[in-house]
């Protein structure tokens, strides 16, 4: 079938985080984009936990923003509660939180799509790929329609042949209340991508009104707020608390007495679910000593009674949802608005697609989200602005975006993703960068926002704000390490530091003193008149602060990253027959068939590839010994 509203640039399946994303930059970019959804009202809904960010993940929602993704201004439009996790500790573990209303969440973003004239939304269930000659030409949907584009995005979620489970009973959707995506997968298959199962889970919604927050810990907000945009004009919102309650001895008998009514337990989800979120039945039994385990009891919005569990995710069945639930302190009556389920999906394991997310076996699809085996929103939503921004590169024929893991904790993701062949849902984490204390949350724009203007995401006068900042910055640290508290007022300043710190026994540079662990940038302006005058804002002054103080811990990170960048420069030809290189076992050989890594850093981080396997092709290749298929 053939008529006028059929032909777009590109065309992106699913709108969730990932497709928000992808859909906008695509868009802000010029394209003119098809966005799909089997259901319009639920643009970018928060299917699991009512909120953004957390360890790592905040990271990401910094670094969507630099790069001039929509997550992060969605996320401070929205919040009902900022908090800064970790906030005792060092700067590269701290992380942001918001929670969000969702419903504002959600009216948000689809009033960004909606507003954007190259952006046409289609509630349709998209079944076939339209391939020719191992590219994408188009997709058709339930009714048997075609739309053409030369670019096609999958952001399926978990809607791809998904199943839903409450103990023992189950039926076919995507998430509660929604339909599944069938067809699609027997597409994908067909074209011969290999498909397998996952599966996540959500806790119970409750009614708030009849909870009892006189038996929980109230957990404010931050007086002191953060946001996630480096945009100026963030909005001051009033904030609300969340409550954190307790798993009991009772909790932990009901559980164990109904195991045998878990589906997990039985055998009937096959998919492999988180490691990092695992269902409560899953914490009982995996760790049996612990007496106890936190739940956290999290507003959904200003404008519903809904009320999350977090941290009490089950598929057990709704009759012991109910008892577990009235065992906690403060929820003995409540009552229970939606039940806690489990999905069990589709998804296209990641060593499939490149590092720009295009797949391999089909140019011009893109992968991203889910469909690529993590979880989270905002995993989800950086794939997707990769994913968006690639697609634009593709088209333009301009060398694709691929961010590496010592630029940042996406390209961390994505790296990762592609290299590692990972068996269960992904989530980022702190500890999965080797750079850590250079991706930091707060340095997202440094790192990534010359990227987001170049290539357009990043407008002129955000850019300027951006350039006034980070000369703020290199202004202070050279002034810090010239001005300095004189001897004569030694006196003075160790009356004011009382105690604090070390005395003062001779004249000393504002950097050197800055470097002291028990002194910071609101001391130095006690002791220094012109500190005070500068007035500088938060932002400059947390990264002078930053710079200085851990400076000896940047340049050794920074050395590192300088040798490995030796490997990342030693590139793969892509055609090497592997099977032809006597010299390594068989595993590895399957492993680099697999995966077909394009630079030598890359193979070195595959799973089973051993340094003497990497020393061996080092040595091949630099010697042109490497047998090539041919083509």
């Amino acid at each position: 079938m053939d008529y006028l509203e059929n032909k777009f640039d590109t065309i992106v399946v699913g709108a969730g985080h990932a497709g928000c994303e992808t859909a906008l930059a695509c868009a802000n970019l010029g394209l003119k984009v098809l966005l799909c959804s089997l259901n319009l009202d639920n643009i970018a809904l928060m299917p699991c936990n009512p909120a953004i960010g957390g360890p790592a993940k905040s990271t990401l929602v910094r670094e969507i923003d630099a790069l001039g993704g929509a997550m992060g201004i969605a996320a401070d439009a929205t919040y009902v509660q900022m908090k800064m996790l970790n906030s005792s500790k060092g700067p590269a573990v701290r992380a942001l939180r918001a929670q969000s209303d969702k419903k504002q969440y959600m009216a948000f973003m689809r009033n960004l799509i909606e507003s954007n004239k190259n952006i046409y939304l289609k509630q349709t269930c998209v079944t076939e790929l339209i391939v020719e000659k191992d590219e994408v030409r188009g997709v058709v949907d339930r009714y048997g329609i075609e739309y053409f584009a030369p670019t096609v995005i999958l952001t399926t979620g978990t809607s791809l042949s998904g199943k839903i489970f409450v103990g023992l009973k189950s039926y076919d959707a995507g998430r509660l209340g929604e339909m599944p995506a069938i067809g699609l997968s027997d597409s994908l298959a067909k074209l011969g991508f290999t498909v397998k199962k996952l599966k996540t889970g959500t806790p119970a919604r409750i009614d708030r009104r009849t909870i009892d927050f006189s038996k929980m810990i109230e957990q404010p907000g931050d007086k002191e707020l953060n946001f996630y945009s480096f945009r100026p004009n963030r909005p001051i919102r009033e904030q609300v608390p969340c409550y954190l309650t307790h798993t009991t001895e009772e909790t932990h008998k009901i559980i164990k007495e109904n195991l045998d009514k878990s589906p997990m337990y039985q055998g009937l989800i096959h998919g492999v679910g988180p490691r990092y979120c695992p269902s409560i039945e899953d914490k009982i039994v995996r760790f049996a000593s612990n007496p106890s385990h936190h739940i956290f009891i999290e507003p959904e919005g200003l404008s519903t009674y809904e009320v999350y569990v977090q941290g009490f995710s089950t598929s057990l069945p709704h009759e012991v949802q109910f008892k577990m639930l009235r065992s906690l302190p403060g929820l003995e009556n409540c009552h229970i608005i939606k039940p806690a389920y489990a999905v069990e999906y589709d998804y296209i394991p990641a060593v499939q697609i490149t590092h720009s997310l295009m797949t391999k076996l089909v140019k011009g699809l893109f992968n991203a989200g889910q469909i690529n085996g993590t979880s989270g929103y905002e995993e989800a939503a950086a794939q997707g602005l990769i994913a968006g921004i690639n697609a634009y590169n593709y088209l333009n024929h301009s060398e694709m975006l691929e961010l590496s893991r010592s630029s940042s904790y996406i390209g961390t993701l994505i790296d990762d993703l592609v290299t590692k062949d990972i068996q269960d849902p992904y989530r980022m984490l702190t500890s999965r960068s080797e750079y850590r204390l250079l991706l930091r949350q707060d340095n997202a724009d440094a790192r990534l926002t010359p990227i987001g203007h170049k290539i357009g995401l990043i407008d002129d006068a955000q850019f300027e704000v951006f350039t006034n900042k980070q000369n703020a910055i290199k202004n202070e640290l050279e002034r810090l390490a010239i001005d300095k508290i004189p001897m004569e007022r030694a006196e003075e300043v160790n009356k004011i530091f009382d105690g604090k710190t070390e005395k003062l026994d001779r004249g000393i540079k504002l950097l050197e003193l800055l470097k002291r662990p028990n002194v910071d940038y609101n001391l130095i302006k006690q002791v220094d008149k012109k500190t005070e005058e500068l007035n500088l804002s938060k932002d400059v002054t947390e990264q002078v602060e930053i710079l200085i103080k851990y400076d000896g811990y940047i340049k050794r990170q920074q050395m590192q990253i300088d040798q490995s960048a030796k490997l990342e420069k030693i590139k793969i030809p892509s055609n090497i027959d592997y099977k032809q290189i006597t010299q390594i076992s068989s595993e590895t050989k399957e492993k680099l068939e697999k995966i077909r890594p394009t630079t030598l850093a890359q193979a070195s981080r595959i799973g089973g590839v051993k340094p003497a396997d990497i020393s061996i092709l080092m040595v091949l290749l630099e010697k042109h010994q490497l047998a090539t298929i041919q083509e």
